[in-house]
């Protein structure tokens, strides 16, 4: 199973997180939401072979640009995996619009000329990251928890861009409808852990045979089938030394 985007970083005990995601062999793509913190975790879980640990910059944390970019323009040669970056224009987000912005433009500049797999933040600012990301000629990205509207997925269909899906979505009415209209060779599988619960819990990533079970019902298949189309998804992108490496990827 491929868990593409958890906050390891959040859980109490995110060495203890990590080593059962191994011993369940579980892909997971540990998402940070700093640079600093990024460094930490990569340093810590270094050694476990399921654990690929993400270069992220939340957008958020876009106040604190001045300090993050240039450490995020230092380290993100070292990994394959970026995330959590993106834009994001809720209510809680709205006030540090223009330094999100600022710090999402300097983020693709660090990444112009590379393959990475990258995992985009985009609550209520699709429309801007969709623009963003064309502007720089940055993708083809995975969009994170996609929640714009028909028009904005037909867009990301069209720039190339993927989408990773979790439990929470698959239980929304309007999260199905748009699951319903991504392609199938574009589609992967997260939990968004421990932000999503499964069961009235916190999730963990391998809580992300609930989001397979649900998307094979949605597809009208069986559960292994829709593992092995997940699977071929991610392998796809990823640069060919990564998918070479043990565990499908490497960090």
């Amino acid at each position: 199973m491929i868990d593409t985007h958890c906050h390891l970083e959040a859980f109490d005990d995110p060495r203890a997180i990590a080593l059962e995601a191994d011993q369940r062999r579980v892909l997971t793509v540990a998402v940070t939401s700093t640079p600093a913190r990024y460094a930490v975790l990569r340093g810590a879980l270094s050694a476990n072979p399921f654990i690929r640990v993400a270069l992220g910059l939340h957008p958020l944390y876009a106040k604190d640009r001045s300090s993050h970019a240039s450490s995020f323009r230092t380290l993100c040669g070292a990994t394959t995996f970026i995330g959590e970056v993106g834009l994001d224009f809720s209510p809680e987000g709205r006030p540090t619009r223009a330094a999100q912005e600022a710090t999402f433009s300097e983020i693709l500049m660090s990444l112009t000329g590379s393959k990475k797999f990258i995992s985009v933040h985009s609550r209520g600012a699709e429309a801007r990251v969709l623009e963003m990301l064309r502007e720089a000629q940055t993708g083809p990205v995975v969009l994170h928890w996609f929640s714009g509207s028909l028009g904005q997925l037909e867009a990301a269909i069209d720039a190339g861009h993927r989408f990773s899906i979790n439990p929470n979505m698959l239980r929304s009415p309007r999260g199905r409808a748009l699951i319903a209209a991504m392609p199938r060779d574009r589609v992967m599988t997260e939990t968004d852990a421990p932000y999503t619960k499964v069961g009235g819990r916190p999730t963990t990533p391998w809580d992300v045979a609930t989001a397979v079970r649900d998307l094979a019902k949605t597809w009208e298949c069986s559960p292994d089938e829709a593992q092995v189309q997940i699977t071929r998804n991610f392998m796809e992108m990823l640069p060919r030394a990564a998918a070479s490496a043990p565990a499908l990827g490497s960090g």
